[in-house]
């Protein structure tokens, strides 16, 4: 199909002539009541919308960006051809019976049946009968799987329980008499239809305390093998009528693990003709130009390939990413819960499907109230089992292809935010050794009167001629001869935690002491490839980012509760015996006055910093109304968001600090947001990689010759790795938190 009308003015006769064109291909294949998604700038194929809206959108707006391949609406995949031809017999009732094939595997059902089909079989036979059943005689809107599907979907999205959803029903088949045959009766019949599609949830009790799982050989347990806790919760008044037998009490667990099985849902992947090809996609058809676009750019991809060359062999194979998060279910945030998502995400498809919704697999929900910290171990373990099976493989059918094949799948790394890396990987993020990719080598000091940990020492970094090294008195009165740590490999770990045993639960007191920073040995572990991945746990870009930006405005502005520049720092560099200039003097009247800094902005200044913040206008959907958090008249910035860090770091802050502050401050602040604007560059040249793993070790030390040692915490020292991290891993827009908090 000819595309070049795209690039016309969307006010010419050729535009509209295509742009026909386009929407008939697109309602004749992906139609779905009436709607298809509209691929316009500003929806970008996440809203449904009917013919006349798109057709408003992609006039006023234009297409989206990047999306010249129509495969959301009918453009054949493999080939970039449209499938657009008219067909006489497409019917509403197309869709289910797609649905329904593409949930089994099964492509041809013209098949003459001698034998008595299997459950399988018998259920995919009952389904494909309620997608080509009518809802009621005379019924072209419903199908009778259809208004279940869309039913169930309301029940879902309006929160409904399950007995006002069988009520509905009763009155839907009282109200409606020609109902009664095609409407379950209940709200079990339902789930019994919908779980024929493949949608089941594995509930597993788990004791209160976090110590175990009620399954496998422990399934029928009643009471904690490790803390003796009861599985079910005790009633608060015990007294019982003796009439009612204790039989037919219900029992309530404790703490319930809901488990969605992975493989079915890989497999899926497959049994769409749509997605299947996009599996191949980073062997076939991904660009090799030396750039990195994609993590199959990526040293990491290439070295584990190398090391699994039957894994690799078949580019079908999945690669994952595994993400977990803890969120609060509740609106209300006086509400302390956290419940903990695990979600899978597949890196075989193209940028544009990679990291998107539709193609994260919630595999467990771990239940509140509290974060399961390190014992989310125990919580992990259907998943590793499943992980482990999957890595012998399973048996799939391959629509692109139509072929079975044995379909493995291996995970590359994890995404988590700080505290939770240290959940996953077992070492801990916090104290004297909080970094993990220095590990025993991390460069502390306590500071006795802020009384926390500031990680500096970031000269040792540099190449060892550098001048730096040698210069005491700009940075800790020391000269620096240390050389740069090795980072940690999996042979490593598991030589220094080999023969430890760490028991879990939140009331286990007698676990061995591991030495250093570690907790326990990962589960991890357990997978039998895991120990070779060059990059196993991966710093979240997204949280790194706010921080850094949050403590330099903070410290600029002097913003109460923000500031790293307070009575306390300064008193921590009388202590050190450094910049004897910015020491807290005191007066005749006792009172203790504080120099003001290089860093320090003036009334003056301020005004000019916060007056660019408040007149800044950006496109619409580019960032949120940054003016409306900045207060102007009380000197005050608050209310920001991670993506308003973002912005502000990269974009925003570089243009506010031209008219401030002496050039030595503002020099090396500005060269930190264009750190981080090339760090997030969607694609990467590993040369340019290399550059700013120099350049971000000579900004932090020219920062450690501004800032108090106060401003040095952790997340500052951890973007010393970044850049690193990139050049092993690729992009970080496949590695950071954005799409798994927007998900949650």
């Amino acid at each position: 199909m000819d595309k070049s009308w795209i690039h016309k003015s969307r006010l010419s006769k050729e535009y509209e002539n295509g742009l026909n064109v386009f929407l008939d291909m697109a309602f004749n294949n992906v139609c779905l009541s009436g709607k298809i998604l509209c691929p316009c700038k500003h929806c970008k194929n996440s809203k449904w919308v009917n013919r006349e809206t798109s057709k408003e959108h992609l006039i006023v707006d234009g297409f989206m960006k990047g999306y010249t391949h129509w495969v959301l609406h009918g453009e054949d995949a493999s080939s970039s051809q449209p499938n657009f031809q008219q067909n006489d017999n497409f019917d509403i009732f197309n869709e289910m019976h797609d649905l329904v094939h593409d949930a089994f595997g099964v492509k041809d059902t013209s098949i003459d049946i001698e034998e008595e089909p299997n459950e399988q079989a018998t259920s995919f036979y009952k389904l494909l009968d309620d997608a080509q059943q009518e809802l009621y005689p005379g019924c072209k809107q419903f199908s009778k799987l259809k208004f279940i599907v869309r039913l169930f979907h309301l029940k879902c999205m309006g929160k409904w329980t399950n007995k006002t959803f069988t009520m509905l029903l009763e009155l839907l088949k009282e109200a409606f008499p020609d109902l009664t045959e095609s409407l379950p009766k209940s709200y079990y019949e339902v789930r019994k239809t919908i779980g024929a599609l493949g949608l089941t949830c594995i509930k597993i009790d788990a004791c209160p305390n976090d110590c175990m799982l009620y399954w496998k050989e422990h399934e029928n347990d009643m009471a904690c093998h490790v803390c003796n806790t009861s599985r079910y919760l005790q009633a608060e008044n015990t007294a019982v009528d003796e009439e009612v037998s204790s039989e037919k009490c219900k029992k309530v667990p404790a703490k319930v693990l809901r488990y969605f099985p992975l493989k079915p849902r890989l497999q899926r992947l497959f049994m769409s003709s749509k997605t299947a090809s996009f599996m191949r996609w980073h062997k076939e058809e991904c660009t090799k130009d030396g750039c990195m676009r994609h993590p199959s750019d990526s040293p990491l991809w290439h070295s584990f390939d190398h090391q699994h060359r039957d894994f690799a062999r078949d580019s079908r194979n999945v690669r994952l990413g595994l993400a977990a998060d803890g969120f609060s279910p509740f609106r209300t945030m006086s509400v302390a819960h956290s419940t903990w998502p695990v979600i899978l995400t597949p890196y075989n498809m193209p940028p544009w499907m990679c990291m998107k919704e539709p193609f994260f697999f919630l595999t467990l929900l771990i239940p509140g109230p509290s974060a399961p910290g390190n014992n989310i171990d125990v919580y992990l373990q259907p998943l590793i089992e499943e992980l482990k099976e999957l890595w012998d493989g399973v048996d799939t059918y391959d629509a692109s292809k139509k072929q079975n094949f044995n379909m493995r799948a291996a995970v590359l790394w994890t995404i988590n935010d700080f505290p939770a890396y240290a959940n996953l990987s077992g070492w801990s993020t916090k104290g004297e050794l909080a970094c993990p990719s220095c590990h025993k080598d991390t460069c502390s000091k306590y500071l006795y009167k802020s009384h926390k940990y500031c990680y500096m020492g970031h000269r040792r970094f540099l190449n060892r001629y550098h001048p730096y090294r040698k210069d005491k008195k700009s940075f800790d009165g020391n000269e620096e001869h240390r050389r740069p740590p090795t980072p940690l490999t999996g042979d490593m770990v598991l030589e220094e935690l080999d023969g430890l045993n760490v028991k879990f639960g939140k009331k286990v007191n007698d676990n061995p002491s591991l030495p250093r920073n570690w907790k326990k040995r990962s589960i991890f572990f357990d997978l039998p490839y895991w120990k070779d991945n060059i990059l196993r746990h991966n710093l979240d870009v997204m949280h790194i980012e706010k921080n850094i930006c949050d403590s330099v405005i903070g410290t600029l502005l002097n913003l109460e509760g923000k500031t790293k520049d307070h009575e306390n720092s300064r008193l921590d560099l009388e202590a050190m015996g450094i910049r004897h200039a910015l020491h807290p003097i005191t007066l005749e009247s006792g009172k203790k006055y504080l120099p003001a800094a290089c860093f320090s902005m003036s009334k003056k200044e301020k005004e000019i910093f916060f007056e660019i913040l408040k007149n800044v206008k950006v496109p619409d959907g580019y960032a949120s109304n940054i003016s409306r958090r900045v207060q102007v008249k009380t000197n005050k910035i608050s209310g920001l968001k991670s993506h308003d860090n973002h912005i502000l770091m990269q974009q925003l802050l570089p243009i506010a600090l031209r008219k401030v502050l002496p050039k030595h401050v503002k020099t090396p602040l500005i060269k930190l947001c264009t750190f981080f604007r090339e760090l997030c560059s969607k694609v990467l040249n590993p040369g340019d990689l290399i550059r700013l793993e120099e350049q971000i070790v000579k900004i932090l030390c020219d920062l450690e010759k501004i800032f108090p040692p106060s401003f040095f915490d952790i997340m500052v020292h951890l973007s010393s790795h970044l850049a690193y991290e990139a050049r092993i891993a690729g992009p970080v827009q496949y590695r950071w938190m954005y799409p798994i908090e927007r998900y949650c």
